[in-house]
């Protein structure tokens, strides 16, 4: 069975989105679309409907649907929303509605032995934690105060549960991996 694995760039005041949910921010930054920042391709990358439409809306991928099989290559997305979204031509994206506990045989079956990549946003994330499901965390610290937006995670995690892997200079950013431990 694969990793869960919670990837996000935040600011360094713990936005990962600005306040008009875009993460435009992020690509100002000298190196922010470095190859080195992408997440690693995964079995099944996850994520909320807010980040979803913001990539569709970046990639302009409904109307050129190459842009999402360049960015997402053959990864299963899936993507927690209430409502039915437009998928690009040939893209493999699900929607599901429900909490993200119900979700998780589903999710680790489609992956098989390949991680899920959990890629936006906090909220979701947080439902990964308390499902006892998130085994990392790889946070790339932007050297941006945003001041306000979306937070990198809407809730209080103890030091106790967090574990320092690695950290890693890429260009301007700082690149943290934390492994999660869950209560017994």
């Amino acid at each position: 069975m694969g990793r869960i694995v919670y990837e996000t760039a935040t600011s360094f005041d713990g936005y990962i989105a600005d306040e008009h949910h875009s993460l435009s921010w992020l690509f100002a930054v000298p190196g922010g679309g470095d190859p080195a920042l992408a997440p690693p391709q995964a079995a099944v990358q996850v994520m909320g409907s807010t980040t979803y439409e913001w990539v569709l809306a970046e990639l302009n991928a409904l109307k050129h649907p190459d842009e999402w099989a360049n960015a997402f290559g053959s990864t299963h997305v899936v993507v927690f929303t209430r409502k039915q979204r437009s998928v690009p031509e040939g893209a493999d994206v699900r929607f599901y509605a429900g909490p993200v506990a119900d979700a998780l045989p589903t999710l680790r079956k489609a992956a098989g032995d390949g991680d899920i990549w959990v890629v936006g946003g906090g909220h979701l994330a947080t439902q990964f934690l308390d499902a006892a499901a998130l085994d990392e965390m790889v946070l790339t610290v932007a050297p941006v105060a945003l001041g306000q937006g979306a937070p990198l995670l809407p809730t209080r995690i103890e030091s106790d549960r967090l574990t320092l892997a690695s950290a890693q200079q890429v260009g301007q950013f700082a690149r943290l991996t934390y492994t999660v431990s869950h209560p017994v």
